[in-house]
């Protein structure tokens, strides 16, 4: 436990902050706050009204749940069941997680718990009102959005390169999603390098809590350019290219949004447990047991069982009258996943194991088209609709407008 700082939330109508209703916390030194109460300006603890209160910080320890975090403050047990149920319609108290943090605001005179803040994210909190009105209800740290800039050069990872630069690594994953269907992120080359322009996310001003948009990018993929331009058509934004082709097409290019490939496609290769040569129709991805198994594109779920000494719990994913997928080796099959049932693309249909003839964790990934096997690496797909004729004056101005913001941007 530590004693928090007082935080400022909002202050009385003799600073600006205050008069523009501002939520944002902010933690302040013990001189700011003699200045406070020096010029009679009132604090606020998430529009709590802290004057007379002490404010203390805790942490959610092995054990810890929200009966007895109140009995240790003294809270009756009838108040506590009371204050159980009024929780029930906001929030599931089974829930409450080891390391969270929790905040105490007792009264200064007699030591009396008045509030229970638990901190459920950096944005959201649970109030628990312990007074006797025995409210429950959520506070929402209001956001603010700054534009920001990243570039760099690819030495072994995009997200090295971005954790490198000092920018938020959520902005990897923004980058994946959006070249999904141009890169292979598995297979990006030293050398490569990017350019992006994007809305961060932040509550009290200084903590980042989320990338809201990628507002323009460029990446560079064995000396070829692909750019990102975000353009609503149809009321819906998507990214394009320069030319005004959809960067989304029919297939990911890949069902692992970050791992290794460990095994090629090939005619012919030693396996690895019966140690006979012989082909192998697939890409493996080495990952981590239980990470999410994405498919690459709509379609019906042709089989979902179990072969030993073989492909473990795999999937097949029929997406045309042409393409088939195989997602082999699997720890567990996504919840609800049925044989007959339609998935959407990035759906999450299983998650990487080490089932069947395996030396380790892993996803073995294969491709029929036509019922014969073709290289998952090597297989073009179709984009989606482009820019249509009647728009591509906006969409010349918006890219003209991106491509000179990108052009700003040292690598």
């Amino acid at each position: 436990m530590r004693k928090s700082q007082f935080l400022s939330g909002v202050f009385a109508c003799a600073i600006t902050f205050a008069c523009t209703g501002n939520k944002h916390e902010s933690k302040t030194n013990d001189s700011t706050i003699a200045d406070s109460i020096a010029f009679n300006e009132s604090v606020f603890y998430l529009d709590i009204l802290a004057d007379s209160l002490d404010v203390d910080d805790y942490t959610i320890k092995k054990g810890d749940n929200l009966g007895g975090i109140l009995n240790r403050l003294n809270v009756s047990a009838s108040k506590v069941e009371s204050i159980q149920k009024a929780a029930a319609p906001v929030f599931d108290i089974t829930k409450i997680q080891l390391g969270k943090q929790y905040t105490v605001l007792s009264d200064i005179n007699t030591g009396f718990a008045k509030y229970l803040i638990y901190e459920r994210t950096k944005r959201n909190h649970i109030v628990f009102d312990l007074s006797d009105s025995l409210k429950v209800y959520e506070y929402n740290k209001e956001i603010t959005t700054r534009e920001s800039a990243a570039s760099g050069i690819i030495e072994s990872s995009l997200w090295n390169a971005i954790k490198k630069g000092g920018n938020d690594i959520l902005l990897s994953d923004k980058m994946a999603e959006i070249y999904a269907w141009q890169i292979d992120f598995f297979g990006i080359a030293k050398g490569d390098n990017f350019k992006v322009l994007y809305n961060q996310a932040y509550i009290d001003d200084s903590v980042k809590v989320e990338i809201q948009n990628i507002k323009g990018a460029m990446f560079t993929h064995h000396g070829k350019e692909f750019y990102a331009i975000p353009f609503m058509q149809d009321s819906i934004t998507e990214y394009f290219d320069e030319n005004g082709q959809s960067l989304r097409k029919a297939f990911l290019k890949a069902p692992l949004k970050f791992s290794r490939i460990s095994s090629t496609f090939s005619n012919a290769r030693k396996h690895p447990v019966l140690k006979i040569v012989r082909p192998h129709h697939g890409v493996d991805y080495a990952a981590p047991v239980g990470t999410p198994v994405r498919t690459i594109g709509d379609g019906i779920v042709t089989k979902k069982a179990y072969q030993a000494g073989g492909a473990g719990y795999y999937i097949k994913i029929k997406h045309n009258s042409s393409y088939e997928t195989t997602y082999m080796h699997l720890s567990k099959f996504a919840s609800g996943l049925k044989e007959g049932k339609r998935v959407s693309q990035e759906e999450v249909i299983g998650y990487v194991g080490s089932t069947g003839s395996s030396t380790g964790p892993h996803l073995d990934f294969r491709v029929h088209f036509q019922g014969k096997p073709i290289n998952p690496l090597k297989m073009e797909s179709p984009p989606s609709l482009p820019v249509r004729p009647e728009l591509m004056d906006s969409f010349n101005t918006v890219k003209t407008q991106v491509i000179n913001e990108l052009n700003k941007i040292n690598i």
